[in-house]
């Protein structure tokens, strides 16, 4: 078997593996349980008369509430259930809603009003239980008053290419949102807040997870708007216009820490990427690979992090088959016209450094199955990666430039297709090193 294709294999094994350990389904089950009448939540037990008023949003969203349905279903009183366009389930007690993302849409502001009235409809001994997961700031977009849904879609737009970090875009859309920020956690009636959150974020942070609908906002509008200079470029007027008149005071900022709005939340983390980081390492050394963890080594422009990753390659030396592991999400600063996304981008700048060493291999995707705007979860890239290209017609430095790591890794061979996986943990890297 051609070692290049053996890499291959092996390492799309371990990606495998890592997504069985964050499987939203799995998670909910191990932390809603039943046993006759009495339902427990992450370890804490409900009064056997209270309700369930159920919303969950994100992209393992579906999986969470198909889940719930199947141990509580019974209990619950009125839920909804917002996802990416492309994973709706069917379900039977809750409302179910397909949204945009990452751009918001009209479909994205008339669910954020459907979150709000049913959070703001529910009893007060009702338990309002949330669920949720990456993806949520777009799926619920409600704007303030005095911006538009275009305006923040066009602010998202602007930021996301401009290769703003996570923290940095929900900073600004915190403050245009009618929910985020803990804000959702101010329209709700419930006495008791559950949230089970699934992490696509550094850090875990749960005010950044969803942009934090029921957490505490240690952000600020002045924070935000350095978010915007940093990024700079052409942003919609009512956007700057709003977040001046905010960092002035003129209008109340996001519930801070400390606020008492948030003395009847509990949050519940139940997977994230340092969770799908150690499984690989696990399914690695069962297969006989010395494995090295590097949770958090995925960071910063993609292209770059992608030179890093292959020289670690080049400085490792082992006796036996060698497999790090890397965790994190990076950005792209677009500079190009082409198609890609981050995790196909990484791979090709480490293509590149690679050409021509035999023993390395990368190994790079999306969790959540969807890498950019592309039909990819992301690429695999190995020494031989650059002469297959030119043999093809395709060059990869031309393709680099313009960011278009998918229309090389189509032509080459090297895409990564899994379809959407219903969960999203970030990015997984996996640098293959043979003895």
């Amino acid at each position: 078997m051609n070692s290049e294709r053996f890499a291959r294999a092996r390492l799309e094994q371990l990606f495998s593996a890592a997504l069985e350990a964050v499987d939203p389904a799995r998670a909910v089950r191990a932390a809603v349980r039943r046993n006759a009448d009495q339902i427990e939540i992450a370890g804490e037990v409900l009064d056997p008369a209270a309700r369930l008023v159920v919303f969950a949003v994100g992209k393992a969203a579906g999986t969470m509430a198909h889940a719930l349905e199947a141990v509580v279903g019974d209990r619950i009183a009125a839920g909804l259930v917002v996802v990416p366009d492309g994973l709706a389930v069917d379900l039977k007690t809750m409302t179910l809603c397909e949204t945009a993302h990452p751009i918001p849409d009209a479909r994205c502001e008339r669910a954020g009003q459907l979150a709000i009235d049913l959070v703001a409809g529910a009893r007060p001994d009702d338990v309002l239980l949330a669920m949720i997961s990456g993806g949520a700031s777009s799926l619920v977009s409600c704007p303030i008053d005095g911006v538009t849904l275009a305006d923040l879609a066009n602010a998202t737009d602007r930021l996301l290419q401009g290769g703003a970090a996570i923290g940095e875009l929900n900073s600004v859309r915190k403050h245009l949102s009618r929910l985020s920020g803990g804000r959702l956690a101010a329209h709700a009636a419930s006495k008791r807040i559950e949230v089970l959150a699934i992490s696509d974020v550094p850090g875990d942070r749960l005010d950044v997870i969803g942009s934090g609908p029921l957490a505490a906002d240690p952000t600020t509008y002045r924070d935000a708007l350095d978010s915007v200079a940093r990024i700079g470029g052409e942003f919609p007027e009512r956007v700057r216009a709003h977040l001046e008149a905010g960092a002035r005071g003129e209008f109340p900022d996001t519930p801070a820490p400390g606020a008492a709005v948030f003395d009847r939340v509990r949050s519940t983390l139940l997977a994230s990427n340092t969770t799908a980081v150690e499984a690989a390492c696990l399914a690695a050394e069962a297969r006989g690979m010395r494995a090295i963890a590097l949770p958090g080594f995925l960071a910063g422009e993609a292209r770059i992090a992608g030179r890093r990753l292959a020289a670690l390659g080049v400085s490792l030396a082992s006796s036996q088959p060698v497999c790090a592991i890397a965790g994190g999400e990076t950005a792209v600063v677009v500079r190009g016209t082409g198609r890609g996304g981050r995790n196909q981008e990484l791979a090709l700048a480490a293509a590149v450094e690679l050409a021509g060493n035999r023993k390395l291999a990368v190994l790079a995707a999306g969790t959540d199955g969807i890498d950019g705007p592309t039909d990819a979860a992301g690429a695999y890239a190995d020494g031989e990666t650059l002469a297959h290209g030119n043999e093809l017609g395709v060059d990869a430095h031309a393709a680099l430039a313009a960011n278009d790591s998918h229309s090389f890794f189509e032509r080459e061979g090297g895409v990564l297709r899994t379809g959407p996986t219903g969960t999203n943990v970030m990015d997984l890297a996996f640098l293959y090193v043979d003895p």
